[in-house]
């Protein structure tokens, strides 16, 4: 699929919001081919598909981020897409970056460009974010390049991401994984987006699980990436 790009779409128990997400996905960015990876939901989420006709990659068990997205990945790769975007079930990205996404990594030969809220605004001074200002930190220290938000989930990978990924199953949709990737020489840039609150459906994180996250993030770009 040259120059097109495929929007690889996790989802987990989402069918509260997964039929609107794809609907608008479809509106405004018709030219963007999606995959959804149900990721062994215990809801509704793939008779959704089915009914609809949503292209669908239907995984027995609930494997987590990692293995939808990399499940993902293979797909694009097996497929020949130039662009693979990490898109959200639940509505929080919005599809009308999608195409802006695609002209900075074009204008920059960027590897990885992410959506990032804070390109132009700052974050707020909050318990949530809190972990996202040490992880910006931690990864500016030991790569050198500033990213903003290296917690967005909307982050769009070329060609040669893609083949990574798909192949690599140490890698995963992780701010580790790209300041791992940014010391092995990818290029990465941010686009300035805005997000939308979760409302519906079920996150991957809750509140322990959030705290654990900032730990194992912190401790794998400081520590284990080192040795990869």
């Amino acid at each position: 699929m040259p120059n097109k790009v495929l929007a690889i779409i996790p989802a987990y128990n989402e069918e509260e919001c997964l039929e609107s997400t794809i609907e608008e996905l479809k509106s405004v960015a018709p030219n963007v081919d999606f995959i959804v990876v149900n990721d062994g939901s215990s809801d509704s989420t793939g008779d959704i598909c089915r009914t609809n006709s949503y292209p669908m990659l239907d995984l027995p068990v609930n494997g987590g981020l990692t293995v939808g997205f990399q499940a993902g990945m293979k797909y694009a790769a097996r497929k020949g897409y130039s662009y693979a975007i990490q898109f959200d079930a639940d509505g929080q990205h919005m599809p009308q970056y999608i195409a802006e996404m695609k002209k900075k990594m074009d204008d920059t030969d960027a590897e990885i460009v992410i959506g990032s809220r804070f390109v132009q605004y700052k974050k707020e001074h909050s318990v949530r974010m809190f972990g996202s200002r040490i992880i910006t930190f931690i990864v500016k220290m030991t790569t050198g390049k500033r990213v903003s938000d290296p917690t967005s989930g909307m982050r769009m990978f070329n060609r040669r991401m893609i083949e990574l990924f798909s192949k690599d199953m140490s890698l995963n949709p992780e701010p580790e994984t790209v300041a791992h990737l940014i010391r092995k020489g990818a290029r990465v840039e941010e686009v300035q987006v805005s997000m939308r609150d979760r409302t519906t459906g079920e996150s991957y994180l809750n509140l322990t699980r959030s705290a654990a996250y900032m730990i194992r993030v912190c401790t794998s770009i400081l520590f284990v990436q080192w040795f990869r």
